[in-house]
């Protein structure tokens, strides 16, 4: 059973029974009546999750889409995050007439365990002590993840999803639900991402990690009653880090060698290039909305991905059920110039799905925008999500609601 936390909600006056547009943050508290068992060995009871909902559950919640956020994202997809004051993540592509249509889908977001939006993390309160958890956290998985959003998805009454969906480390998610729950998701959007981290990407979350952990005002973790917060080394972790999520042709477009306003290098150490202070902007704006410790755990899960070595060393036996090839429908989608998760990545991932003789297609767009692609204006990737989307709904008999209404 789980028990409801409203959150300065509108009162729930749909169109269909349930649910109205753009409720973006919602609070439910999981595992009340039965603990949700982590892959560490540690159960977690009666804990909250964050999640936000566009569009409108039809009847007979068939056209339910569940959305996946990577490392630095949140719940907040489509709507005006409330730190930032900036449109959501994924507002390109998620809401009314757009790829991924909230006039003919009812879009899921949960704010991943761990985080720190909202949904247990190390910044809430561990009800033993009274005090942040810290990094008396359990260390968590993708799969853990994964468990508390079908937590989620049961609390609000959803058998079967018709679509999951997400890019990088969301793409991870996607991945784990096709696995672990194969009989409750119809469709799989996997986007620039992987069956499991590469040694190269467990490196670079590792400097981001140090880079936070040499921090003074880090103490071991317990900073958050502390007057200073780890914010040098949270901000050095996001400039490493968003280096990877962009291609050499993108900055070089971006920046090339151009100075930050003025007409001759210093000969010392300011931001003399303009590349110098965008990621040093990326750092500071980040720190306002993002928990170090949180940081720390995701990635770690992130490492710990490795979806064939839970299926004896096979990937291909990871997209096996009953005796057959999974049930689910597959579409894979990389960019040609991402160098974090290449496109061999998901070649590898739809060769396992093929030597099953599973339902996948697969797409690699041609850009020079890097990994950040799926974030960004690119319409041959909106091309491909929608028709993804609209091929399934046809499938399924999903009607345009604004459509119908004509």
């Amino acid at each position: 059973m789980t028990a409801s936390i409203p959150l300065n909600q509108p009162p729930a006056t749909a169109e269909v029974e349930g649910f109205v547009s753009g409720r973006s943050n919602q609070r439910v508290t999981l595992g009340v009546d039965q603990p949700m068992r982590l892959d560490c060995g540690v159960e977690l009871s009666g804990f909250t999750v964050a999640y936000g909902t566009y569009g409108t559950l039809n009847a007979d919640k068939s056209n339910a889409v569940m959305v996946c956020h990577a490392l630095t994202g949140d719940h907040f997809v489509s709507d005006y995050h409330p730190v930032s004051g900036k449109p959501g993540w994924w507002s390109m592509l998620v809401g009314p007439g757009r790829p991924i249509d909230t006039d003919r889908y009812f879009v899921i977001c949960s704010n991943v365990i761990g985080g720190c939006m909202g949904s247990i993390g190390p910044a809430e309160s561990n009800p033993a002590t009274g005090r942040p958890y810290g990094l008396d956290f359990p260390v968590i998985t993708i799969a853990d993840m994964v468990r508390a959003q079908k937590l989620l998805i049961d609390h609000l009454g959803i058998e079967k999803l018709f679509c999951v969906v997400g890019g990088s480390m969301g793409g991870m998610q996607v991945l784990q639900w096709a696995v672990s729950y194969p009989e409750s998701v119809f469709a799989a959007l996997p986007i620039a991402t992987a069956a499991r981290h590469s040694a190269q990407n467990i490196a670079f979350h590792e400097v981001g990690r140090q880079a936070i952990m040499a921090d003074p005002d880090w103490c071991n973790g317990d900073y958050l009653n502390q007057e200073k917060r780890p914010h040098r080394g949270l901000a050095v972790a996001r400039m490493a880090a968003h280096i990877t999520y962009l291609s050499e042709a993108a900055l070089h477009r971006k920046f090339g060698r151009n100075l930050q306003n003025r007409q001759t290098v210093t000969y010392g150490f300011d931001a003399d290039f303009q590349v110098e202070s965008y990621l040093r902007h990326q750092g500071i704006t980040f720190v306002d909305r993002f928990d170090a410790n949180s940081y720390l755990y995701i990635t770690r899960a992130m490492d710990y991905f490795d979806l064939a070595a839970e299926h004896g060393g096979v990937l291909a036996n990871a997209f096996r059920h009953e005796g057959g090839p999974t049930p689910v429908r597959f579409c894979l989608t990389s960019f040609s110039s991402d160098w974090l998760f290449p496109t061999t990545e998901s070649r590898a991932v739809v060769h396992a799905l093929n030597a099953v003789a599973a339902n996948v297609s697969f797409v690699e767009v041609a850009t020079d925008k890097g990994h950040d692609a799926f974030l960004l204006e690119e319409p041959h990737f909106h091309q491909v999500v929608r028709g993804f989307m609209d091929g399934c709904a046809e499938h399924r008999g999903l009607t345009n609601r604004r459509a119908a209404l004509v």
